[in-house]
């Protein structure tokens, strides 16, 4: 791994952990072992590195975009569960609910960029649940992007919610919100 990912992945769990505002690149330069320069080398600004972590969690999704693009409505919607059960599994909270608790307080240019993620994220979700819609296979009255953002909102809502309830909360979330999709009920 190259010294820029590791100082991307650092900032990326610490975001996830702590929060955007709650690190420095002090804390980024103990993770990687290196000297705080040599971040600022990589990233001059912090608004540079919360770009690139954005950046990559959008990398990702297209890569998972890409990957499912020919599997059915259903597969594409397991893999939706799929990606918030790996976050669960880490004991962590999506990108989308660390940075948007500290919205308000984000250079323009990471809000921005956040929001560009969610959309792309919102827009995948909206196009395999209209697919599946138009299939038979899942069943909802609202349009695909209010369906799918209702989907968003559950998700990461669980995430952070079940850190404070009973961890089975999560799997009976996910299939509530599976059998929603499939009986209309």
């Amino acid at each position: 791994m190259t010294t820029r990912a590791a100082i991307i992945q650092s900032a990326d769990e610490l975001i996830r952990d702590k929060g955007y505002n709650a690190f420095s690149f002090v804390d980024i330069a103990a993770i990687v072992g290196i000297r705080k320069p040599s971040v600022h080398h990589h990233f001059p600004h912090k608004a540079d590195l919360g770009l690139a972590v954005i950046e990559c969690h959008i990398n990702k999704l297209e890569e998972i975009r890409e990957n499912y693009k020919n599997s059915s409505p259903a597969e594409q919607l397991d893999r939706f569960f799929a990606i918030y059960q790996e976050i669960k599994t880490q004991n962590r909270i999506c990108i989308v609910g660390a940075l948007s608790t500290d919205f308000n307080t984000l250079e323009p240019a990471v809000q921005e960029k956040l929001q560009e993620f969610s959309e792309h994220m919102i827009t995948w979700v909206s196009q395999f649940l209209k697919e599946g819609k138009a299939a038979g296979t899942f069943q909802f009255k609202q349009s695909s992007r209010t369906k799918a953002i209702m989907l968003l909102s559950g998700m990461l809502a669980i995430v952070q919610l079940s850190r404070l309830t009973n961890d089975n909360d999560f799997a009976l979330m996910v299939k509530a919100l599976q059998q929603e999709l499939h009986n209309n009920q």
